[in-house]
């Protein structure tokens, strides 16, 4: 049977709190493909264009991906859209314009980005709604995104994009969500069409929610647990506060996170652990890995 790492996933159970890339700068650049196995590095652009920008994102933190239409989707108009987002916990933003010529990207501020400061583009009220479609990266993304991808731009077509490598292949389909930065996972049309709603009314769907990219995978664990345990599901109701890391050894960390919901503070003790199991994390891997395992102990009110 061919290995698909997204079904071994979900074999072992295996919980996506905690799951998100850990980022807060996004950039976001039109391209119809072929994106190749690494999109900045294969993706057929003007010379130097893809170098430039792998450098620049590396120096700045920054997540640069590629998107485009889901298949037989309009491009929404003439010219090169891109999207900056910084996605911090607590005030995210997007902004966004159109360039005439995939070279224009040499003249984006991404330091600015990187320090949460206006690129100069056009504030944009969101969401993006990206789908990670990157079959040469991952077969799940393929086979599991582009179904997402075309059933969630029949009711949100302007905000739903194909995306290139998100992170995560296991989880696919995975949706990045901008300003707020938002994985989801483990997605269908119809439950990618429910998280878009629920957005749209300020909620998440905490079943397929992975986390928040403005926090550590550790914090993002302690803040999907704490969301269900005082039932919260608003976007901007649960903020993170503070943290204090109690140990850090070598193969255990352990910290309290301090999070405020609706005026009321609590604590939260996770800890993180590299468990001796070993997995291919992707379609594509040679070699097992390990997985990071988050685990509450405790959420009390403070």
């Amino acid at each position: 049977m061919t290995f698909r790492c997204a079904v071994a996933s979900e074999g072992r159970q295996e919980s996506m709190a905690g799951t998100a890339s850990t980022v807060r700068s996004f950039l976001m650049v039109e391209h119809p493909g072929p994106w190749g196995v690494d999109a900045l590095r294969d993706a057929r652009m003007p010379e130097g264009i893809g170098p430039e920008l792998r450098a620049r994102a590396a120096a700045t933190k920054t997540k640069v991906l590629l998107i485009r239409r889901p298949a037989g989707g309009s491009k929404g108009g003439a010219g090169i859209r891109v999207f900056a987002a910084y996605a911090h916990h607590a005030e995210p933003w997007l902004e966004t314009t159109l360039l005439d010529d995939l070279a224009q990207v040499h003249d984006l501020d991404l330091e600015a980005l990187a320090a949460g400061r206006s690129t100069g583009l056009t504030p944009h009220p969101g969401p993006v709604l990206a789908v990670c479609t990157h079959g040469r990266h991952d077969t799940c993304c393929a086979e599991r995104g582009r179904p997402v991808a075309a059933g969630l731009a029949e009711a949100f077509p302007e905000e739903t994009w194909e995306s290139s490598h998100l992170g995560g292949d296991r989880f696919a389909a995975s949706m990045l969500v901008l300003p707020h930065g938002l994985y989801f996972g483990r997605l269908e049309p119809a439950s990618a069409r429910g998280v878009a709603r629920l957005l749209a009314a300020g909620e998440l769907d905490l079943d397929h929610l992975r986390g928040r990219s403005g926090l550590s995978t550790s914090l993002q664990a302690a803040e999907a647990a704490l969301r269900r345990y005082v039932d919260e599901r608003r976007v901007a109701a649960v903020r993170f506060l503070s943290r204090e890391v109690r140990d850090a050894g070598p193969e255990v960390r352990r910290e309290s996170a301090l999070f405020e919901v609706d005026g009321r503070r609590y604590a939260v003790t996770v800890t993180t652990t590299q468990p001796d199991e070993l997995h291919r994390l992707t379609c594509r891997a040679l070699r097992e890995n390990p997985v990071m395992h988050h685990e509450v102990h405790e959420i009390r009110l403070v």
